[in-house]
């Protein structure tokens, strides 16, 4: 045993005789799934895009001939329904839970496609919230899935821990935004993947700047960022700065996120395709 043993086993990585709890917490897909890569979406703080980083992911990766899959794993925010314009009831087979499908062939996962109806609020404690994440990983048959997109709630809580320590997650990409809060809260996020050994394949700025239609400059309306300075403490890429464009906001509010085309998103598939986060690690 550990001269620092406070007997919680669930957050020691330490292999001892007195270990009341296995060190491997992966929990096992459902039998009838075949998924390659598992790529987590997180932040910080809540509100800076994860969402749309999530959904525009899948959406690219699904247009370069990849199979993709969605796991929402905000369970009381979810929101990747709704940006796909998927409104039809999640259902099982008998063997397991079939995920839905979006127009363009993309399966997905939601507490929303199990709810009765898409506003009811999800009021449940921690402890049951991370046990509906790791049922959309065990009890859903996700068939040939390339990439599967984690879209994770914000901050350091009981569902990214669940999802780091029950997942394969292969890395994880970090949604920020400009503001210096939002950047000191991301960086708590960074921290967390590190401690947990998870590799960060980079970080997306959204909200970066507003480019003007009229005099096509580029105004940055949360200030300066200083998101450099964050990722090259933690030697971690930026990915993308993404602009303000209210077209975009329009379409996910529409359901139409599919037909969204953004030339950044190409630019990540490209290095997720070539593991070229994973030679630099």
């Amino acid at each position: 045993m550990s001269e620092n043993c406070n007997s919680s086993c669930s957050s020691c990585n330490q292999d001892c005789s007195s270990r009341t709890e296995p060190s491997e917490f992966l929990e096992k897909p459902h039998e009838l799934s075949n998924i390659k890569k598992v790529i987590g979406v997180v932040s910080g703080k809540g509100g800076v895009g994860k969402s749309l980083v999530t959904s525009m992911l899948a959406v690219t990766m699904n247009r370069r001939n990849h199979n993709v899959a969605v796991l929402d794993a905000d369970i009381t925010g979810p929101s990747i329904p709704k940006a796909f314009g998927v409104k039809e009831k999640a259902k099982s087979n008998g063997m397991g839970i079939i995920p839905l499908k979006t127009k363009t062939g993309i399966e997905i996962m939601s507490v929303n496609l199990l709810l009765e109806n898409d506003t009811d609020p999800v009021i449940w404690r921690g402890p049951i919230v991370a046990g509906v994440v790791k049922q959309f990983w065990t009890e859903v048959i996700w068939e040939n899935v390339d990439y599967m997109f984690v879209d994770m709630p914000p901050g350091t809580g009981d569902v990214p821990l669940t999802v780091f320590q029950s997942l394969p997650v292969d890395g994880i990409i970090v949604v920020t935004s400009p503001q210096e809060l939002v950047s000191m809260i991301v960086e708590k996020a960074v921290k967390m993947a590190e401690s947990m050994n998870i590799p960060i394949i980079g970080v997306v700025e959204n909200m970066s700047y507003f480019k003007c239609t009229e005099c096509d400059k580029e105004h940055k309306i949360f200030g300066e960022s200083n998101i450099e300075e964050i990722t090259k403490k933690h030697n971690i890429e930026v990915l993308a700065k993404l602009p303000i464009d209210s077209k975009i906001a329009s379409s996910i509010d529409k359901g139409l996120v599919e037909l969204i085309d953004d030339k950044a998103f190409n630019n990540i598939a490209a290095i997720l395709e070539n593991d070229e986060w994973r030679r630099n690690k």
